[in-house]
């Protein structure tokens, strides 16, 4: 056996390996190849540049990330492509490049900022030159890798997703080239119709408010801002309200008799919609009742008709009815789910969520 075969491939050679699932989502999304990809090598720091067109533009505080780099190592190799390569894709940008390098860093900037914060002399890398062709593919390859991670600020995401929107054309072929929703691309870029003033709040307000408003004219859009958080807190005061002190609980029910067991509806019957059920009553102690035939067994209190139909309401506005638990949400029928949040939501919080999906 000779010594290579002993030692195994060399740093920039070898077979393959498997495919991580965030390299699997990257190729898929971008298109480019994973099979023949060679498994990671490692580079001098100093060797690699930074990328000048990054979808990040703030690498933020590098402190933590170093020290774990220096305290437990580099657990996920970053991607590079060749200067070569990246520069054939984007020509206007070899001023930008940091001289004396000779790869480009597409996927891992932060890493690569970190391992030099904390004087590692070398980084593992993925050294792949088909990320892209052209400076769009490049941005796309980036911006899926930061996707995948949830790895990008807000505005960042934004501006990067507004790029690639004037590629693709329409918000619907970007969501399905990103594997997402048309609405999740919607509500990203509704960030950058926002007025400075609340685009400076970005990370002190609630995001999804603030994406919410981002469709609105620039004149409306502190008041609309305002009035989602004020429908948020009195939501929120009304549900402590309805909650109660912390131990506090109604009187618990008397257990039925036998016989207005057996005057319940037969086995297999259901309601409007399958997915609620009456929950089972807390026990109590009490002297036996003489079981009783179901015609002799007393009629139960029915209650009016829509209380029989809205299981988990309030009848007559003072007493509870039994407690409903709910199995499973009918997705395939809007009105069994509209039905179940009027009954479990109070309007307020109807209202917030109707406002918070016409985002979309």
């Amino acid at each position: 056996m000779s010594k290579a075969d002993q030692l195994g491939a060399g740093r920039f050679g070898g077979a393959t390996r498997p495919l991580s699932a965030r390299r699997a989502a990257i190729g898929a999304a971008t298109g480019v190849p994973t099979e023949g990809v060679a498994p990671p090598s490692e580079l001098p720091v100093h060797r690699i540049s930074l990328n000048p067109d990054n979808p990040r533009s703030n690498l933020g505080d590098l402190t933590e990330l170093a020290g774990s780099l220096r305290d437990h190592g580099q657990k996920t190799a970053i991607t590079v492509m060749s200067r070569d390569a990246f520069l054939k894709a984007m020509p206007e940008q070899e001023e930008h490049l940091e001289p004396g390098t000779t790869y480009v860093v597409v996927d891992g900037s932060t890493r690569l900022a970190a391992a030099r914060e904390a004087g590692l002399a070398t980084i593992k890398v993925m050294i792949d030159d088909e990320q892209g062709a052209t400076a769009e593919e490049l941005l796309e390859s980036a911006l899926v890798a930061n996707i995948h991670r949830q790895d990008l600020e807000e505005l960042d995401e934004a501006r990067a997703l507004e790029r690639l929107l004037a590629i693709h054309g329409s918000q619907r072929k970007l969501a399905k080239r990103l594997h997402k929703s048309q609405g999740w691309v919607s509500q990203r870029l509704a960030l950058l119709k926002l007025t400075p003033e609340l685009k400076e709040r970005i990370g002190q307000e609630p995001i999804e408010l603030l994406r919410a408003v981002g469709s609105k004219p620039a004149e409306e859009q502190q008041a609309a801002l305002d009035e989602l958080k004020q429908q948020r807190a009195a939501a929120e005061e009304q549900r402590k309200a309805e909650a109660g002190p912390v131990g506090a609980r109604t009187a618990p029910r008397e257990e039925p008799t036998p016989a207005a067991q057996d005057s319940a509806a037969p086995q297999g019957a259901q309601t409007d919609y399958a997915v609620i059920k009456e929950a089972a009553r807390p026990t109590k102690q009490q002297e036996p009742v003489p079981r009783q035939t179901a015609s002799e067994a007393p009629p139960r209190d029915e209650g009016t008709a829509e209380s029989r139909q809205r299981p988990g309401t309030l009848r007559d506005r003072g007493k509870f009815v039994d407690p409903v638990v709910i199995d499973a949400i009918p997705f395939d029928s809007p009105e069994a789910v509209l039905r179940i949040l009027k009954e479990h939501m109070t309007p307020e919080n109807l209202e917030l969520l109707w406002k918070l999906g016409r985002s979309d």
